[in-house]
């Protein structure tokens, strides 16, 4: 069984980060998430793999909802999940399957008519005590009804869904390994309230924290912010909820739950096939309770989701707000996880934040979300969620399709050397969005970037250097000038050797045109670029 396993994708250890193993290889999946219903149609989705193409993604992250895959209650139709299964390895592309089962941006659009249909049996969650259904205020006005967290009848449906599902992915993928990795629910919590008002969550909430849970919770504060760490080590040891952990009680009893939830889903689906699984989130932007998805795994109720949800190996952040590194230095300070972008915006830094993910965080995916849409006009939907209304005008438009396709393109021929640097200092990054963070040091030499210079008037700048050797190191760059400098106090001078335009094919470097004077005199990326720089150290 253990060789069987190891077939299939994998996470392994590499350096300090975890990689993703496809086919024996590390693999970043420089992927897009397709809108929620295009997924819905294989014939539909051939004009999306055209999109895709054209930006030079490798992987497509793609909704599969439990309505469509369980239409009656033990009944299962796995023709459409055939369909995109083969229609990805006809256009050569990798699969990300998101399981749309009870929760959806924490409402319950994608469960069963079935399921729907028994408010009994299938019990949804009450924000108002004795209430189905509501009208929220944070839910941008629209109507809100979601199935309960509580519901063990709910959980077992959706567990016994999501491993049949598994399963059959097993059978016709085990050995083409095209899906790699399975998100597990879809934005998971309560919107409205920092907990369910029913009876049961009430009797529930007013019982003891289970004895083993609240120690735990004690002896890991270190990680902790600094909200929910305070709340713990200033409760109880023991008692109810409200007594352990204080003003963060009803989060944190909601992250308890919906975590044991999700968990019980991802274990059924890993028995069946254990691939790699992830849980996504809807930030919580510094909201109050109940104005997010409460319950889901955001930063600040992580360590209940490690207690909780064992069979998650990857907690991915949703990021459109304009301080998205500050989200992706949250979201991997803690547990090795890695970085796995599932969605975020298609404005003008959607390709430059591409690029700082594989060179600053080593990241795993990287996904704008609706990426059929990237280069036209945003909508009034798409402005909203991009958050367009700031002064920064790179926000405002769109990003251009042929600089993202040459962005993922020229990532993909640099994979088994970028990926090799995974987990060690010899690949960085650094990007106009942190001006602060603009030099890069390997060993014997350093690069300082310039961003928004006045020979350089964009806001959208990015490097990656990655090095090859001692003296040796390729640089994928656009919108910025780039001066190298020794470290060695004994040899303070540094100057070219060799600096090359070029290309890598079936792995190997292709050079292109040998760069001097002018050329050298200054390194400056007007557009996007590859070059190869040997350099030498001397008194």
């Amino acid at each position: 069984m253990e060789k069987t396993e190891r077939k299939i994708p994998y996470l392994a250890e590499q350096g300090n980060k975890k990689v993703l193993m496809v086919n024996g290889k590390p693999f970043i999946m420089l992927a897009g998430e397709v809108h929620n219903s295009n997924s819905s149609s294989a014939a539909y989705m051939e004009q999306v793999w055209e999109k895709a193409e054209k930006l030079g993604m490798n992987t497509l992250l793609l909704p599969v909802s439990w309505e469509l895959i369980e239409p009656q209650e033990g009944v299962f139709d796995f023709s459409l999940v055939d369909g995109l299964i083969e229609q990805a390895r006809e256009k050569g592309g990798k699969l990300g399957f998101l399981w749309f089962g009870s929760w959806k941006n924490a409402q319950c659009y994608y469960a069963p008519e079935w399921v729907k249909a028994d408010t009994a049996r299938f019990r949804r969650a009450e924000v108002v005590c004795g209430q189905n259904f509501c009208q929220l205020e944070h839910f941008y006005g629209m109507p809100y009804t979601s199935l309960s967290y509580l519901c063990a009848e709910t959980r077992e449906s959706d567990a016994r869904a999501f491993a049949a599902l598994m399963a059959h992915i097993r059978d016709v993928d085990g050995e083409e390994h095209t899906v790699l990795t399975v998100q597990v629910e879809n934005e998971t919590g309560l919107m409205g309230s920092a907990r369910e008002r029913s009876k049961e969550s009430d009797a529930l909430f007013a019982a003891d924290v289970p004895e083993e849970f609240a120690a735990y919770m004690k002896a890991n504060t270190a990680t902790m912010v600094p909200e929910i760490k305070a709340a713990v080590e200033g409760g109880a040891a023991s008692g109810s909820w409200e007594e352990v952990f204080g003003n963060a009680a009803e989060e944190l009893f909601s992250a308890y739950h919906v975590a044991g939830y999700v968990n019980a889903v991802a274990k059924a689906g890993k028995e069946a096939y254990p691939l790699p699984m992830t849980v996504n989130c809807w930030l919580d932007k510094g909201g109050a309770p109940g104005s997010y998805p409460t319950g889901g795994p955001v930063s600040k109720v992580l360590e209940v989701w490690k207690y909780r949800a064992p069979a998650i190996d990857i907690f991915a952040p949703d990021i459109y707000i304009k301080e998205f590194a500050d989200i992706c230095d949250e979201m991997t300070r803690r547990y090795d996880n890695p970085l796995y972008i599932p969605e975020c915006a298609t404005h003008s830094y959607a390709g430059p934040r591409a690029v700082y993910c594989v060179g600053h965080y080593h990241a795993m995916c990287y996904a704008p979300f609706g990426f059929e849409d990237m280069g036209e006009e945003f909508s009034d939907v798409q402005a909203y969620l991009f958050g367009v209304d700031t002064e920064d005008p790179a926000l405002k438009v769109p990003q251009n399709v042929e600089e993202y396709g040459w962005y993922n393109r020229t990532m993909q021929s640099m994979m088994p050397l970028l990926t090799s640097r995974y987990g060690t200092d010899g690949l960085q990054a650094v990007c106009s969005e942190r001006k602060e963070e603009d030099t890069m040091l390997f060993g014997t030499f350093g690069f300082r970037v310039l961003t928004d210079t006045p020979m350089i008037r964009r806001k959208d700048s990015v490097c990656l250097i990655v090095r090859e050797s001692e003296d040796t190191f390729y640089i994928l760059a656009n919108a910025c000038m780039v001066a190298f400098f020794s470290q060695d106090h004994e040899k303070p001078y540094a100057e070219i050797f060799s600096y090359e335009e070029g290309e890598f094919r079936d792995g190997v470097w292709k050079a292109g045109r040998r760069l001097n004077g002018d050329e050298a005199a200054s390194l400056k990326f007007e557009k996007p670029q590859l070059r190869k720089i040997r350099l030498h150290a001397f008194e």
